[in-house]
């Protein structure tokens, strides 16, 4: 019997970490008021409890216009839309993301093309974007990961000198601020998600905000099945979808909204405190902290487990442990989309990928900073667990530290918990059970 929990020990934890997501008595009142008025869906659009919460959301980070919809990916789809992107064009986005940035590239008959990303933040970067633009090029699709955002200044300047649109995926950002000005409100649009992990949630959704009304129009015609706007100034006809955001999404987010900022305050005054701790760790390192960034969101905390620092004792096995410690943690979170097994891409079935050239070959990327990130190095730990006390933001802290003191009691150790920290999101089995 070893001293860790992996290997027979007693664990750190036993105590559940405080449940999210989170919801009050005006919450509950919120939902029966829609459910008793009838009046559930999107239909008429925008419907009242879901413009009202786009307005405030919108004011919230910076913009003059939000657009409710239906959950995040939709958002982005919407969000290329408005600006403009076309069969053909090209989108260049970061590798290391989730696939729903990129899918909707390929649903409008674009095409993705992926950069690496900065090792020190884990997003996109900028000394790689000029060399992937091509002619087809119209857009650049940063992303805001972990408690970092993309070099908007860098990002935008190369947009302006090659008159590109900078569309924002901030489904990491809620709250977040880059020089004073919030997530998604830099850029040309922002992107938003409300899925049950974020830092905003209710189950599903999705916002798109823009301080262009243009871009404001498109966006809800092809959100609104091809109706056209209220305000109606730029007479855009299109075919749209029904992407709308139901009463119920929208009257849980309002209470979403009201009570970030106090939460934000709570996770990153106890990410903080985890942090002073592990960044004294010979092994480990943190993701570092742009100074442009004026308001963190504090999104899952990231960090980084470097094996070569513990004779080669894989991340899966440091995940494993920390885990049978009482910690719920991930690792291959996220991997470069053009190796994953959601992305299971055949340029049959999107012809822009052949058009006036040899079909494109997404296995034949490599963008090997978002490799190593996704397969050896990066830990991703859930925001819900820094929402309680400083003494558990310690404990935390503990059970890394135990882990790693342990770390020779898991060399060539086989454990469930091991295998299963091995997995890809894609590979893990149907029915997982929730860490929130």
């Amino acid at each position: 019997m070893g001293k860790l929990a992996i290997t027979g020990g007693r664990p750190i934890r036993r105590k559940p970490f405080p449940a999210w997501p989170v919801y009050d008595r005006q919450d509950e009142r919120a939902l029966q008021q829609v459910l008793t008025g009838r009046n559930w869906g999107g239909y008429p659009f925008p419907n009242e409890r879901a413009d009202r919460f786009a307005r405030d959301f919108a004011r919230f980070q910076g913009a003059k216009y939000g657009l409710a919809v239906a959950n995040g990916t939709i958002a982005i789809e919407v969000a290329l839309k408005a600006a403009g992107i076309a069969p053909g064009d090209e989108v260049i986005v970061p590798a290391y993301t989730w696939e729903g940035t990129v899918g909707p590239i390929l649903l409008l008959n674009a095409v993705p093309v992926f950069v690496d990303i900065d090792p020190d933040t884990y997003c996109m970067d900028p000394r790689q974007i000029e060399a992937a633009i091509t002619p087809r090029t119209r857009a650049l699709l940063p992303v805001h990961l972990g408690m970092c955002f993309a070099d908007l200044d860098a990002i935008g300047r190369i947009a302006r000198k090659h008159k590109l649109a900078v569309i924002e995926d901030c489904a990491h950002a809620h709250g977040g601020r880059w020089r004073k000005k919030g997530a998604g409100a830099t850029g040309d649009l922002g992107c938003f998600s409300f899925q049950s992990s974020k830092l905003m949630t209710s189950g599903e959704g999705g916002a798109v905000i823009t301080s262009k009304l243009e871009y404001f129009e498109r966006a809800q015609s092809y959100t609104n099945c091809g109706r056209a706007s209220a305000t109606d100034r730029f007479h855009h006809r299109l075919i749209g979808f029904n992407y709308r955001m139901t009463e119920f999404q929208a009257a849980l987010l309002a209470g979403q909204l009201r009570r970030l900022p106090a939460q934000a305050k709570i996770r990153l005054t106890n990410m903080e405190r985890f942090e002073s701790r592990i960044s004294r760790i010979a092994g480990l390192a943190t993701l570092k902290r742009d100074p442009r960034i004026t308001a963190v969101a504090a999104y899952q905390y990231v960090f980084k487990y470097l094996p070569e620092h513990f004779d080669g004792v894989p991340r899966a096995a440091f995940l494993g442990a920390l885990e049978m410690e009482g910690i719920p943690c991930d690792g291959l979170f996220y991997e470069p989309v053009y190796r994953s097994a959601l992305f299971p891409v055949d340029p049959k079935d999107f012809p822009a990928l052949s058009w006036g050239r040899e079909p494109v070959d997404f296995k034949a990327v490599r963008c090997p900073v978002s490799e190593r990130a996704a397969y050896e190095e990066a830990v991703w730990l859930p925001h819900h667990i820094f929402l309680g006390t400083a003494a558990e933001a310690d404990g935390i802290a503990d059970a890394v530290e135990k882990v790693l003191e342990g770390v020779a009691e898991l060399r060539g150790l086989r454990h469930p918990a091991i295998e299963r920290k091995a997995m890809s999101r894609a590979e893990r089995p149907r029915v997982e059970k929730r860490q929130w």
